[in-house]
């Protein structure tokens, strides 16, 4: 599945921007746009959505906006993409907010977060419940625009060389795991690291590292993991990864208006794909896995240790908002606005799986 049939929707969208006038000379002009990747040329999925968009903007605007793109094995700096957008080497990056926590910390709120928001959730916060407003409030100082760059869903714990049967088990625990989710490990004694997609097989194959956690099967399959760690834990850390299209603002503002508004209704449209996506894409790769790797277990995490995350995880919210007024903003809107969605997310999607599951039984 490599794109949505959106004809419907760009044709609709193209109604909306046509009421824009043009002078004759800026209705002519081709405007180009460089693109930098945190991916690998041809990694499925990630590497699909800003393809998307760029088709999709292209189209659009009946060739006025076009969008090259190149990977990290050509830029060869796959964790280097705030610095080149925010420096103008590029106009514009897909990647994962919260790779750029270590610069801007209150950018890693805006990929997701442990305990956190499933992805139809997410969404209603960026785009009914205050999340865009924050996270431009957030980047514009850099001289930058966000906007989300396509969902994962929720993601698998991780690959494991040993099984976690207590709080002993994470003491010391090398593990490639980014965001937030690491902070909260380090706090239990972990010893968590980041490492470009690349590099993940062999550095847990060599033993540099003990655990890892990418996607899930969507793409965790392709990678191998499966091969040389036996243990494959369910989620908790990323209940919703949203990448992230970075946009240099003195770019967007070269651009005309109606250009503007088709890039971002492309971003949207692209980024809901990714989501349709990789949740078909687990769904398969799932199938294939159970059926040709029967020996990997799958496990979920003592209750213990999930107590034990979530506890630290909420003492490290409460030390970020008392250090950081913005990161209060954002933390406050996104617990208020879980609090109230995730009433209605019992009441439909949980009941029903419920009530459905209970007939099998």
């Amino acid at each position: 599945m490599k794109s949505l049939k959106i004809t419907s929707l760009v044709a609709a969208a193209a109604v909306t921007i046509s009421a824009f006038s043009l002078p004759a000379s800026a209705a002519d002009r081709v405007y180009k746009l460089k693109m930098a990747e945190t991916w690998s040329s041809n990694f499925p999925i990630f590497g699909d959505a800003p393809r998307n968009m760029a088709r999709i903007a292209e189209s659009m605007s009946n060739g006025r906006l076009k969008i090259t793109i190149d990977s990290s094995n050509k830029h060869k700096a796959p964790l280097g993409i705030f610095d080149m957008v925010r420096s103008g080497q590029y106009d514009m990056g897909h990647s994962a907010s919260y790779y750029w926590k270590g610069k801007v910390p209150n950018t890693l709120y805006f990929t997701t977060m442990p305990f956190g928001m499933t992805t139809p959730e997410q969404y209603g916060w960026f785009y009914h419940g205050g999340g865009m407003e924050l996270m431009q409030k957030t980047y514009q100082p850099l001289g930058l625009e966000s906007y989300p760059g396509g969902n994962t869903g929720n993601q698998m714990g991780g690959w494991f060389q040993k099984e976690i049967n207590g709080l002993e088990d994470l003491k010391g625990l090398k593990m490639r795991i980014p965001g937030f989710a690491g902070e909260v490990l380090a706090k239990l004694g972990a010893k968590p690291t980041n490492i470009a997609s690349g590099e993940l097989y062999t550095a847990l194959e060599r033993r540099t590292i003990d655990a890892l956690e990418w996607v899930g099967p969507s793409l965790d399959l392709r990678m191998g993991f499966h091969k040389i760690a036996p243990y494959y834990y369910t989620g908790w850390h990323e209940p919703a990864t949203e990448l992230q299209f970075l946009v240099n603002a003195r770019a967007m503002k070269k651009l005309p208006e109606d250009l503007r508004e088709i890039l971002r209704v492309s971003m949207k449209l692209a980024s809901y794909d990714m989501y349709i996506q990789s949740y078909h894409e687990s769904a398969e790769n799932w199938v294939t896995m159970k059926t040709e790797y029967p020996n990997v277990e799958v496990k979920t995490f003592p209750k213990e240790v999930l107590a034990a995350m979530k506890k630290a995880n909420d003492e490290l919210l409460a030390e970020k908002a008392a250090a950081d007024p913005l990161a209060k903003e954002i933390l406050d809107s996104q617990a208020e606005y879980m609090e109230k969605v995730r009433v209605w997310t019992n009441i439909s999607d949980r009941a029903y799986l419920d009530s459905i599951d209970s007939l099998d039984k």
